[in-house]
């Protein structure tokens, strides 16, 4: 341990590695630590961070943690279940689901050393369930976002801290001031952190995982994959590394071919592509769930592998493994202690995680945020029209094909607008959560009004983690169309390629919408005439652990509407309103 650190305790949250790399930002090393890390193992750390997680303090099922760090006279700042442990601790009462706050809220904040530099409002990111009900003794109050909470408090000749809110996402505005006040005022760190630093670890690292092996390198051409193959060749050489691109039939269209070109054209030649179509689709045909879907996806990359490595006579002995994974992927995995499974990415089903354990797999930019990926990508001289491409999953358009068994469910009407009888994928609390969206009614597209009004739903109903919006299609039908029975076929993809391709061209094409960092277009089984309709989910971020929705001009709609017309093969085409938390960006 660095005598110059910020100690890190994951209790489970989502954002923890997050708080770990605001930090870095700084210029100031952290390292995370298991929650039940003794104290005297944290003797030379200069503060203690202790993370949220998707646990309750009052659960029985709450986590062990050392009390003795209390008793250390470090600076200590609680964030989320950090915050309510800390309360905990010092005899205050917890309670559960009173007060739900998921999104964007408005702080307003006292005078205290971790407010230094920060208006008396200003605006944070939350995701919990509990609540600290009253103060601590001795402790101040120095927030709260209303409703009777307490947002924020300090016993400030111990230097201890809490907030329920999340600095360390990007929606809290003023959240890096927080941390640099903790981190170089309060605990009175030296910087010492780079990203010179991160590229020399990362190169550091790859030749001792590696040793003397080769890597067979799983590429899917998207931004990771395309960064990890060529940290690979320039680290270990051009004859360790053996690129391998699967073809699962889901892909956008012709992307198989730009891939290919695209990574000849940096001087990744040595790219071999295999057509598996025929067995995703086999494989796939009578599956619905997602987490399901997931799980046959990554088993069958395995398999696949495996034939091939077996063909090519390659063996554990002399090869390793190789995947771009990235931050995200693990930790919505469940890829931390205590962390909650969101959703099981296809690098992290369960043979992936045995051969991880074994030391079969190598995943050099496994600890990094998308953005991070990028500057490495930027280091490495790749070109920026490669770097700064969308980020698309590895399983492709076969999780933005959501199925159903159908039973002709219907839509349930509340007085807000119409639940779908369709679920999704989100994350609230740091927990997982699969429920229904609530399309808006008689809405009229005003951003800064629905900025507001879908926390508020998705805060309101507990089975409801989407709010949408319709901006084709007759409104007046949806309450009468049905949920129809389908699943994975060439058809149905080909159609979502097919929409995907034209409403991204219309995006893309116009410099207004330079602020999108992703846009998944989503095919559902519901509908009046048709029984198909289309999500369209453009999101703004910088490392996918939150994001805003983003509005597109009313120029670009009035296209993607014209050109929905021509093609006839939907009833609706809703927009997706939700940030994250609570809805993740991928609807699977």
């Amino acid at each position: 341990m660095s005598n110059n650190e910020i100690a890190i305790l994951d209790f489970g949250s989502q954002y923890t590695h997050l708080i770990a790399r605001r930090i870095r930002e700084i210029g100031v090393i952290s390292h995370i630590y298991p929650n039940d890390t003794k104290a005297e193992k944290l003797t030379n750390a200069v503060g203690i961070i202790l993370s949220g997680g998707p646990k309750s303090v009052t659960s029985s099922e709450k986590l062990e943690y050392d009390t003795n760090i209390f008793k250390q006279n470090k600076p200590i700042l609680g964030l989320c279940y950090g915050h309510q442990l800390i309360a905990q601790h010092f005899g205050s009462e917890i309670s559960s689901g009173k007060i739900r706050e998921y999104g964007i809220a408005s702080l307003k904040i006292s005078d205290s050393p971790i407010f230094n530099n920060i208006k008396k409002q200003t605006t944070v990111w939350m995701s919990h369930g509990d609540n600290v009900e009253k103060l601590p003794k001795n402790f101040k109050q120095i927030g709260t976002t209303g409703n009777n909470s307490i947002t924020a408090m300090s016993l400030s000749e111990k230097n201890i801290y809490s907030f329920q809110f999340h600095p360390e996402v990007n929606h809290s505005i003023d959240g890096k001031t927080m941390l640099e006040n903790f981190v170089l005022n309060i605990c009175n760190a030296e910087k010492n952190w780079n990203t010179n630093d991160m590229l020399l670890q990362i190169q550091e690292n790859i030749r001792k995982e590696a040793k003397n092996k080769k890597i067979f390198l799983l590429i899917s051409g998207g931004v990771d994959s395309t960064i990890c193959f060529t940290l690979l060749e320039k680290t270990l050489g051009k004859d360790k590394v053996y690129g391998f691109h699967i073809d699962h039939g889901f892909m956008r269209l012709n992307e198989s071919e730009q891939v290919k070109e695209a990574l000849t054209n940096i001087g990744l030649d040595d790219l071999h592509i295999y057509n598996a179509s025929k067995e995703y689709f086999e494989s796939l045909k009578k599956v619905y769930e997602p987490e399901e879907k997931r799980k046959i996806i990554g088993n069958l990359f395995l398999d696949i592998t495996d034939k091939i490595m077996k063909k090519l006579n390659f063996n554990e002995k002399d090869w390793l493994l190789g995947q771009g994974t990235i931050y995200p992927d693990t930790i919505e995995s469940g890829g931390t202690k205590n962390s909650d499974k969101i959703k099981t990415h296809h690098n992290r089903v369960d043979r992936i995680q045995k051969m991880i354990q074994k030391g079969l797999i190598i995943e050099p930019i496994k600890e990094l945020y998308k953005d991070e990926v990028r500057k490495i990508g930027l280091k490495l001289n790749l070109p920026k029209n490669l770097i700064n491409r969308q980020p698309f999953p590895g399983p492709g358009l076969a999780i933005r094909c959501l199925c159903s068994e159908g039973n002709n469910k219907k839509p349930i009407t509340i007085s807000e607008g119409t639940k779908l009888p369709i679920k999704s994928v989100g994350v609230q609390g740091d927990e997982r959560s699969y429920k229904h969206p609530l399309v808006l009614t008689n809405t009229k597209i005003n951003w800064q009004k629905l900025h507001k009004i879908s926390p508020k739903i998705t805060n309101k109903y507990k089975n409801i983690n989407r709010v949408l919006i319709t901006i084709y299609g007759n409104e007046e039908q949806i309450k009468n169309s049905t949920l129809k029975k389908s699943y994975l076929t060439k058809e149905r993809i080909s159609l979502l390629r097919q929409l995907d391709n034209k409403i991204n061209k219309i995006v893309n094409n116009n410099k207004n919408c330079s602020h999108i960092w992703q846009m998944p277009i989503v095919l559902i089984p519901f509908g009046y005439n048709h029984k198909e309709s289309i999500v369209i989910r453009p999101v703004e971020s910088e490392e996918a652990m939150t994001v805003n929705f983003a509005k597109l001009p009313k120029n670009v709609i009035k296209q993607i509407q014209a050109e929905i017309e021509i093609i006839d093969k939907v009833d609706f085409v809703f927009f997706d309103i939700t940030n994250k938390p609570p809805g993740t960006i991928e609807w699977e």
